[in-house]
């Protein structure tokens, strides 16, 4: 499962009995949670269709949720052994629910074609900086941990990778960053090095959705090309949604070079 996730970028793994009781504990807190008012207002996107959920899950750095036990299973095991122990941030709740994608406050018709043709597919950590929104890498994510917490059929907007881009943007990434000092990566625009690799992983890599039930988990190379399908009619989940937990834990030292030279 490491070299699958090296050479591909993704890697997907069974349900298992630890998770799957994590994962029931883990839905009734987010549950309560995207019943807040507070919470809706502020994460409800695209049209009541997307519940963003950013540090929505209560847990804490070892992934306790309301008593449950620590996270753990192969997927923890697998990233562990390739990135070390990193403390968990509050998870990200994403939920999909049916509709999606309508177009989010604020996006401008080509950004909602992206979204619509696209997945909004993009690689974390590269945020839109400023009024010219350029992207630059402000957060280094070690991997995308993704946990299903409603059963959900293959239509409901899974999350989409393209296999392999996670070599071109290492690529496109090490030409800018080389050179420059870790601690100043932040600084450096890479927006076009990022559009250029995009496109290229556009047209040369598979496009391959990662559907999976609650028990069951996924993990994303942190600089591999990824969005959510849109939903298809027909497509069946529960009334709360198609909803994952995902977790991205953060390298802490800046003035590392992990991000860009780690597997």
């Amino acid at each position: 499962m490491v070299e699958e996730l090296v050479q591909k970028g993704w890697a997907q793994f069974p349900p298992e009995p630890a998770l799957r009781d994590w994962s029931e504990v883990a839905r009734r807190v987010a549950l309560a949670r995207i019943a807040e008012p507070e919470e809706r207002a502020q994460w409800l996107q695209c049209e009541g269709t997307w519940f963003v959920g950013i540090d929505t899950l209560s847990n804490d750095a070892q992934g306790r949720v309301d008593g449950s036990p620590a996270l753990s299973g192969i997927a923890v095991s697998v990233a562990t052994a390739l990135y070390g122990r990193l403390p968990l941030h509050r998870g990200q709740v994403s939920v999909i629910y049916p509709g999606y994608p309508r177009p989010r406050k604020g996006e401008g018709e080509g950004a909602f074609r992206y979204r619509q043709k696209r997945d909004a597919a993009h690689v974390d950590g590269l945020l839109a900086v400023g009024d010219a929104r350029r992207r630059m890498l402000r957060e280094r994510h070690a991997y995308i941990l993704g946990l299903p917490l409603t059963q959900a059929g293959p239509g409901a907007s899974p999350m989409v990778v393209w296999e392999g881009s996670h070599h071109i943007m290492r690529r496109a990434f090490a030409g800018a960053l080389e050179q420059v000092e870790p601690r100043d990566w932040g600084a450096v625009d890479l927006t076009e090095i990022y559009h250029a690799a995009r496109r290229e992983a556009f047209e040369t890599c598979a496009r391959v959705p990662l559907p999976a039930s609650p028990g069951a988990a996924y993990l994303v190379h942190r600089m591999a090309l990824h969005g959510v399908a849109p939903w298809e009619r027909g497509a069946e989940a529960p009334p709360e949604g198609r909803m994952v937990a995902y977790f991205r834990p953060e390298f802490g030292d800046s003035s590392c070079a992990d991000w860009l030279n780690l597997p």
